[in-house]
């Protein structure tokens, strides 16, 4: 399980280095933020269930952040 956590850091360094090419400095540094969390946690070794919650934690932080800026902070056109 910790080597997904590896994965899932190189595959945020990969698109926040696709963002930083577009000209998108401000979502490129949060998943360059993401990778170097993601690649920490998978050397730390830790048991299956913590990885797991864990990412449960990550994936409903990230769920009600996008939820509130797509309802509150983008313009949109209702």
């Amino acid at each position: 399980m910790a080597r997904m956590y590896r994965v899932l850091g190189f595959w945020t360094l990969v698109i926040g280095l696709m963002a930083f090419a577009g000209h998108m400095t401000e979502f490129a540094l949060l998943f360059f933020a993401q990778a170097v969390a993601f690649v920490f946690l998978g050397y730390l070794n830790f048991t299956e269930r913590t990885y797991i919650v864990m990412f449960w934690g990550y994936m409903i932080i990230a769920f009600v952040g996008f939820t509130y800026w797509s309802v509150f902070k983008l313009d949109l056109p209702f």
